[in-house]
């Protein structure tokens, strides 16, 4: 298959309907709170081509705004949303979620007709109400008309343990119900590296503020479980068993190529994507990321066999290969990037 086959390019908005999101199969067993829920996951070895809007701006708001109107859906309309920024520290994007593009994105998800939206996270690197309030979310919320939920504060019964099947967390994690009993769940991530074991950022790592730090049944420490494991990057796709996301913006304008996840080496890497498939949005941000050149050890090997996207891909949870994302966009100028950054996908 050869770039222009690979690479499906749109001029206008819209282009068709896309196909239904990839969901996850859970067996739900009516246990006690402190026993662990067994996710069993569906896995399908040939997956339906999946579409990634590609907005290349500088502009965040008008970004995300394209992003959505080149998908063609609404996944959301009626539902009760949870939305997933990310809160892990209150440092400068991509150090963290910036203001404009979550501004944009509830008024979207808002003009699409979702019946209400429920903003929520816990912070790796500080205190989550402090980073919360240190990046104005909360006048955001009196002003936009949205909710929120500091999962720092959540009571013991306001967390479910989770565990995967072949999981590599000892005893499962404990996962943020909020998340659970939503309609729908959107997640807006950044693009950058991360210099403490999981090498990349993306919408797949974006899902570790789901789970709690510790046990509210006891002292277990799962952050230390996670970053102290050899296996942390197979864990991470292990927490995206317990959602389906309906939709997923990622705000690439800037990267970290380094370092990160607070600080890092930036480039104005220039771009919106939005899809459902938190695999293929990870495969092409890693694909951005190595065209601006990067790490290590997001440069070495195929992306579908890097750690996070390989297991997230045994676990059934997205697109197994490049050539089932197809690039959808609507300028010239965005054209001409996305086919650089296909041609990156597509080598390796």
């Amino acid at each position: 298959m050869n770039r222009r086959q690979f690479l499906r390019v749109t001029t206008g908005l819209g282009g068709g309907a896309l196909l239904s999101h990839l969901g996850i199969v859970s067996a739900v067993s009516a246990a006690p709170a402190a026993r662990p829920r067994v996710l069993a996951v569906a896995r399908r070895t040939e997956l339906p081509p999946t579409r990634i809007a590609f907005v290349k701006t500088r502009n965040r708001a008008e970004g995300v705004r394209k992003a959505l109107d080149l998908l063609d859906i609404n996944p959301v309309r009626d539902k009760a949303l949870f939305l997933k920024a990310n809160f892990n520290s209150a440092d400068p994007t991509p150090g963290s979620t910036h203001n404009d593009t979550l501004s944009a994105l509830v008024q979207r998800l808002q003009e699409m007709g979702a019946a209400s939206i429920t903003i929520g996270d816990r912070s790796g690197m500080g205190d989550t109400r402090t980073v919360m309030q240190q990046k104005g979310l909360f006048d955001m919320a009196d002003e936009l008309g949205f909710q929120t939920v500091v999962f720092d504060e959540l009571g013991p019964g306001e967390w479910e343990l989770l565990q995967p099947e072949d999981s590599h967390w000892n005893e499962g994690f404990w996962f943020a119900r909020p998340v659970l009993r939503a309609d729908g769940v959107v997640q807006t991530c950044c693009l950058k590296t991360h210099q403490y074991g999981g090498h990349f950022t993306l919408s797949l790592k974006n899902s570790v503020g789901l789970v709690a730090k510790y046990s509210p049944t006891g002292s277990a420490n799962y952050m230390s479980e996670l970053h102290g494991s050899g296996h942390q990057r197979r864990m991470i796709a292990e927490i995206n068993t317990a959602y389906a996301p309906d939709l997923i913006v990622l705000d690439g304008v800037q990267a970290f190529v380094n370092g990160g996840p607070a600080t890092g080496d930036v480039v104005d890497s220039r771009v919106i994507l939005a899809g459902t498939d938190r695999v293929a949005i990870d495969a092409v941000g890693v694909a951005i990321l190595r065209h601006f050149g990067t790490t290590e050890e997001v440069e070495r090997g195929p992306i579908f066999e890097q750690e996070q996207i390989a297991r997230a891909v045994e676990l059934g949870l997205g697109v197994d290969s490049p050539d089932k994302i197809a690039l959808i966009t609507g300028d010239p100028a965005s054209a001409a990037y996305a086919a650089a950054i296909g041609d990156v996908l597509m080598a390796g």
